[in-house]
């Protein structure tokens, strides 16, 4: 394979010079274009066929969002958004990855970014794990698909007899969207969820998957109590772990070493439910680059009716942690996307008659 086109989509003059210049020092990658606006972008999208775009998340006129929405309508292309760390960039990079983005990457001050050197790597390894990705095949959400839906929250009376515990990375946002909303309420079950995100964004993305969901959704605070029937996601920055009080579970956060380049990490927060959870266990790996969730999940199967359920390649974003689990031989079930919160369901249920 040749060098991989990049179309470089961002209204500063500065960004589009400093960021085509530090890509082009990567010789397995090539810059073939620049693009000032939502407009233009759609154009060279069509003009030049990159291999794959960057695109600023907030630009005048049309912006990021929109401009996502033209490309993926007529132009199918892997798109990375860079986002600046605000609540509304954070807002509408949650929804663009919904809408049909591969992955973002945060500039790390703002819009225009003097020092956007120090996410070099990270962008470039991106790209290259983006090119991979067949987006023609991946089905995306629709904005319409995601208006706030006023369901009633069923409260948890009932004791989380089960622990169900989600990982994801690349992909993950729009494969949660799948997942979490079809959550049936009322299982005897408590949820973790271990997203690979920035900090700053697992809120909004929290909050996004609650107003469309049955169970409820929050990001994890320190301390509180598990639930059955509420869905606690990792925050950005740090790992999540679960303690005994008394007869109950807490959410132990922390900021030890990143494992495996991420925090949060799923694996710790598996081995942590391996040690500490009296009840029975089931992990899920959705989409993602690496191979977080390998370890954990081999911890886990040590646990008496641990249950691990793994996205299947043909609807996952980037087959990575899944298919390494796969091919340890760990996972009890392999399913689509869109069969996973039914599967989940299925073992819950079937867990909870087992220890009744």
């Amino acid at each position: 394979m040749g060098k991989i086109k990049v179309l470089v989509v961002d209204d500063s003059a500065f960004m589009r010079k400093i960021i085509p210049d530090m890509l082009n020092e990567d010789p397995g990658i090539e810059v073939i274009g620049t693009a000032r606006d939502g407009k233009e972008a759609f154009k060279k999208a069509i003009e030049l066929a990159p291999d794959v775009i960057t695109l600023d998340v907030e630009m005048p006129g049309l912006d990021g969002l929109h401009t996502l929405g033209y490309i993926m309508s007529e132009k199918p292309t892997p798109v990375i958004m860079l986002s600046a760390y605000t609540p509304s960039g954070a807002d509408i990079t949650i929804k663009a990855l919904q809408y049909g983005a591969v992955d973002y990457v945060c500039k790390p001050s703002g819009e225009i970014s003097l020092d956007i050197k120090k996410v070099r790597a990270e962008l470039i390894e991106k790209i290259k794990a983006a090119v991979r990705v067949n987006v023609g095949t991946i089905p995306f959400n629709l904005p319409e698909e995601f208006k706030e839906k006023n369901r009633d929250k069923k409260e948890a009376s009932e004791k989380n007899e089960v622990l169900v515990i989600i990982a994801a990375s690349t992909g993950g946002p729009r494969a949660l969207t799948e997942v979490i909303p079809k959550i049936p309420r009322g299982l005897s079950a408590s949820f973790l969820v271990i997203q690979h995100m920035s900090e700053g964004f697992t809120k909004t993305l929290a909050e996004r998957l609650n107003s469309t969901s049955m169970i409820s959704v929050k990001e994890a605070v320190h301390g509180e109590i598990l639930k059955a029937g509420t869905a606690y996601l990792a925050p950005g920055n740090f790992h999540m772990e679960i303690a005994k009080s008394g007869n109950d579970y807490t959410v132990e956060l922390n900021q030890k070493p990143a494992r495996l380049g991420v925090r949060p990490c799923a694996d710790i927060t598996f081995i942590s439910a391996a040690k500490i959870f009296g009840g029975r266990v089931i992990g899920v790996v959705l989409t993602g680059m690496g191979k977080d969730g390998t370890v954990g999940s081999e911890r886990l199967k040590e646990k008496d009716g641990t249950r691990i359920i793994a996205q299947n390649m043909e609807t996952s974003v980037i087959y990575g942690m899944p298919k390494s689990v796969v091919e340890k031989g760990l996972a009890d079930r392999v399913a689509s996307i869109t069969e996973i919160a039914r599967v989940i369901a299925e073992e819950v249920e079937n867990a909870t008659e087992v220890k009744r």
